[in-house]
């Protein structure tokens, strides 16, 4: 940073301009100075800062995401902030990876390659206690974890798995997979120690307990989609024209049409007590408390929506409507 001159440096330097001490030019040429940029060739920087903002972005709304499911999921307050989105070489973030480590392997599927999470033991055990019925605010075990403990901590990878496509939708429809869980570092080489890593750092707290959430993504992962890395691209498929929301609409509607829902046509009801019911033999009647030409009330779900009255049709039980219930669509057993 230039040094800043005082009042009567400014008034000394004037009065020199002024009476010819110092040359106009002369200080041009000195204030010229050749600007050098260090880089590190073992360290290239491959990713624009334009496309970590995106990155960071992302992982932002998967941060809210996730954020939401865990508090529902652990049944306890958790609040996650994302705090750096960076680039670094393999070999910088896999040996500041402490052991024993909780590494989830992740196939980034149609990607081609892994991605890497590394997720706090201290959470994870937190995460292990809130299942089992703990409050989960003990403190942090430094030991391996137990088959048992991995296979419950393999069904919250999953679900939290089905959170990334949403996070990255704007950019491309992930599968992701869950390949495998690693505790040691050494066994976490998803990709050679000098490539380039986009890492998104993130803080987690489960209750009282705080801990990091690391995802690693290789630079030969995401090369294919970089060219849709940037924040220009990304506000511009984030503002959807009314069109698009129109066809959406067309969409949801169709797939609603298609939902399969359940429809019963209630014969009629009756009481009974236990004894009764428990000494009931084939060929005994039961006595409904609705008339032979009665209409029958049709539900969808658990909804009364329809009349209707019994019949049969191609030999099979059927039920003919014959009318429709006005207020069926607020009525709710």
């Amino acid at each position: 940073m230039a040094d800043v001159l005082s009042q009567n440096e400014i008034d000394a330097l004037l009065k020199a301009l002024n009476s010819g001490e110092v040359d106009v030019n002369e200080i041009e040429d000195d204030s010229i100075e050749k600007k050098v940029k260090n880089y590190d060739f073992r360290n290239p920087q491959k990713i624009a800062k334009d496309q970590l903002r995106t990155l960071e972005i992302i992982h932002e709304n998967f941060g809210r995401l996730l954020q939401t499911f865990l508090s529902g999921y652990l049944r306890a307050p958790v609040k996650i902030e994302v705090l750096t989105v960076d680039q670094f070489a393999y070999s910088e973030f896999n040996n500041s990876i402490s052991n024993p480590a909780f590494l989830p392997v992740i196939d980034f599927h149609p990607l081609n390659g892994q991605i890497l999470m590394e997720i706090s033991t201290g959470l994870a055990f937190t995460m292990i206690e809130r299942l089992l019925g703990g409050d989960g605010e003990k403190g942090q075990e430094t030991r391996s974890f137990t088959e048992i403990e991995l296979t419950l901590l393999r069904g919250v990878l999953t679900r939290i798995l089905d959170i990334f496509p949403e996070a990255w939708e704007n950019v491309i429809e992930l599968k992701p997979k869950l390949e495998k869980i690693e505790i040691n570092s050494q066994f976490a080489q998803i990709v050679s120690p000098n490539e380039t890593i986009a890492l998104a750092t993130m803080n987690v707290s489960i209750g009282e307990v705080e801990g990091m959430f690391n995802i690693c993504i290789p630079h030969l992962v995401i090369e294919p989609i970089l060219n849709r890395l940037s924040t220009k691209l990304w506000f511009s498929n984030a503002q959807r024209t009314e069109d698009e929301d129109n066809k959406d609409k067309d969409k949801m509607s169709k797939r609603i049409k298609r939902a399969a829902v359940t429809v019963r046509a209630q014969l009629g009801s009756t009481t009974a007590s236990l004894k009764e019911v428990m000494n009931l033999n084939v060929g005994d009647v039961i006595k409904l408390d609705t008339k032979t030409d009665e209409q029958l009330r049709i539900f969808t779900g658990r909804v009364e929506k329809f009349y209707g009255l019994p019949g049969t049709n191609k030999n099979k039980l059927a039920v003919k409507l014959t009318d429709v219930k006005k207020d069926g669509d607020d009525a709710d057993d």
